[in-house]
C-alpha cells in the first residue's frame, strides 16, 4: 500500500503542552516544541506613529488574517512587543484550527524539513475527540496537506503499544489534564474515561502563587541581564519592558517554575498535612536571576494535588480553580471508578497493568504512591501492579513511541485511510477506518 522502505509515515502527537513530531521506526521524536504560540496582531505593529487613531478602533481589527503567529521554542524564547502566548488546545480538545495549522507547517517545514505529499501521517488524538475534531483533522490533512494516507489512533491505545500490551489501564497526565482510559485488545473502552483537568500546568500554576505567597517571585529571563563584576561574581541588572504582554510574562515564569517542579518535587507517602510535612528539609534551587531559594514542603504539597485536589484551596491566589478542585477525585479514586466501570471479567487484568503515561508522571515517587494508594483502595483479590518505563523520556513521550511503533508495523499498512477513499466517501469516513 503506502509503507514500504522508502517512503516512512510521520507520526505527531500534539498535546496541550508539547507538540512532539518524527518519523516513524525511530525511538524519540525529532521535534519536541511548545504547542503554545506567540501571536502578534499587526494592526498595533502597523500603525505605531500615532496611537490616537489606532485605540479607538482596535476590537473591530482584530480580524483572524491581521495577527502574525510565531511557532517553536525558537521563535517563543525571544520577547517581542506585544506578543500574546495563546494554546490552541483546551481541556485537551482544540480550539483553534488556524494555530493547529501553523504548528503542522513548523513541524513539516523546519523541523522534519519534509514535504507532507509523500508521507503518510499518523495523528495521536486524546480518548475525548469527537467525531466533528476528527473530521475537521481529516480535512486539514487531506485538502491543504495533500497526504496520501491519514490514520487518527487514540493517545491511549498509543501508550499501551509502546509498552507492549493490547490490553492495560492507561494513566496519562500530561501539561493540560489527566485521563484515565482502559484500553482492550486496542479499543479503548469509551464509557469508562476518566478525565480531570489536573495537569502539570496547574501544579506549576500552584507551585508559582505557593513561591509568591512566601515572597519569592520568578524574574523571568528576559527582565535582567547579569554583568560580570569581577570573574565568577555577577551583578543583575534589572531590565524593562513596559510593552511585554501578561500572558508572555506568564509563559517565562511557568518555564522556569515548571523546571523547579521537576527538580525538587517529589509524591508524598503518606496525605499531605501542614503539620507533619513543617519541619522537613529544604532542597535548594537557583533561579536564573542568581537568587537560591530554598523549597521546603511544597516539594510535596504540590504533587499531592493530583491524589488530592482540595489542597488547591489552601493555595492562596487559585481560588478561580478551587471551585472546581472541589468536586475533583484524585488518582487512585479515578483509577479504581474507571475499573469499575469496566466489565467484570477484565478488572483483575487492568489491575495489574497499569501503565503511566505523560510528562507529569514522571514526577519521582508517584508511582509508589500510586500502588500504594490503590492497594489499600482496591479489592482483595486484585493483584495492584503500576508500570511505568524507567526512563523520564520514555514516559513523556510513550505516545508518541507507540504511534512510531504502530505506523511501522507491516500488519497496520492495510490499515491507513487513503486519498483515494477519502475522495470518494469524505471526510466522515474516518469514523470508520479509524475506530
Amino acid at each position: 500500500m503506502y509503507g514500504g522502505d522508502e517512503v516512512s509515515a510521520i507520526v505527531i502527537d500534539l498535546g496541550s503542552h508539547t507538540c512532539k513530531a518524527g518519523y516513524a521506526g525511530e525511538d524519540a521524536p525529532k521535534a519536541v516544541f511548545p504547542s503554545a504560540v506567540g501571536s502578534v496582531d499587526e494592526m498595533e505593529v502597523d500603525n505605531p506613529d500615532n496611537p490616537e487613531d489606532n485605540s479607538g478602533s482596535a476590537p473591530d481589527l482584530k480580524s483572524k488574517g491581521k495577527r502574525k503567529l510565531y511557532v517553536g521554542s525558537q521563535a517563543l524564547g525571544f520577547r517581542r512587543d506585544h506578543m500574546e502566548v495563546i494554546s490552541p488546545i483546551r481541556d485537551g480538545t482544540v480550539v483553534d484550527w488556524d494555530i493547529v495549522e501553523n504548528i503542522w507547517d513548523h513541524a513539516f517545514r523546519e523541523c522534519l524539513l519534509i514535504d507532507p505529499k509523500e508521507h503518510p501521517m499518523l495523528l495521536a488524538e486524546p480518548c475525548s475527540n469527537t467525531q466533528q475534531q476528527r473530521e475537521k483533522a481529516a480535512e486539514i490533512m487531506f485538502e491543504k496537506y495533500q497526504v496520501p494516507a491519514l490514520f487518527l489512533a487514540k493517545n491511549a491505545v498509543l501508550t499501551s503499544f509502546a509498552s507492549g500490551r493490547a490490553t492495560s489501564l492507561v494513566v496519562d497526565s500530561g501539561g493540560g489534564l489527566t485521563t484515565v482510559a482502559p484500553v482492550h485488545d486496542g479499543y479503548v473502552l469509551q464509557k469508562a474515561v476518566c478525565t480531570s483537568p489536573i495537569g502539570g500546568g496547574i501544579l506549576t500554576d500552584c507551585l508559582i502563587k505557593s513561591l509568591e505567597q512566601k515572597g519569592i517571585t520568578i524574574k523571568p529571563r528576559y527582565s535582567f541581564k547579569r554583568k560580570e563584576i569581577r570573574p565568577g561574581e555577577f551583578q543583575t541588572v534589572d531590565l524593562d519592558f513596559p510593552d511585554t504582554t501578561e500572558s508572555y510574562k506568564l509563559y517565562c515564569q511557568r518555564a522556569i517554575a515548571s523546571d523547579i517542579k521537576e527538580c525538587v518535587s517529589r509524591a508524598p507517602d503518606t496525605p499531605y498535612d501542614d503539620s507533619s510535612y513543617s519541619n522537613i528539609p529544604t532542597t535548594s534551587y537557583e533561579l536564573p536571576d542568581g537568587q537560591t531559594i530554598e523549597v521546603g514542603a511544597d516539594r510535596f504539597k504540590i504533587p499531592d494535588i493530583l491524589f488530592n485536589p482540595s489542597l488547591v484551596q489552601t493555595i492562596p491566589g487559585m481560588e478561580s480553580f478551587a471551585e472546581t478542585a472541589a468536586s475533583l477525585r484524585g488518582l487512585p479514586q479515578m483509577v479504581i471508578d474507571s475499573i469499575n466501570k469496566c466489565d467484570v471479567d477484565i478488572r483483575r487484568e487492568l489491575f495489574s497493568s497499569i501503565l503511566l503515561a505523560g510528562g507529569t508522571s514522571s514526577m519521582q515517587q508517584l508511582k509508589e504512591r500510586l500502588e500504594k494508594d490503590l492497594l489499600e483502595e482496591s479489592p482483595q483479590a486484585a493483584r495492584v501492579k503500576v508500570l511505568a518505563s524507567g526512563n523520564a523520556t520514555e514516559r513523556r513521550f510513550s505516545v508518541w513511541i507507540g504511534g512510531s511503533i504502530l505506523a511501522s508495523l507491516g500488519s497496520f499498512q492495510q490499515m491507513w485511510f487513503s486519498k483515494s477513499e477519502y475522495e470518494e466517501h469524505g471526510a466522515s469516513y474516518v469514523q470508520r477506518k479509524c475506530p
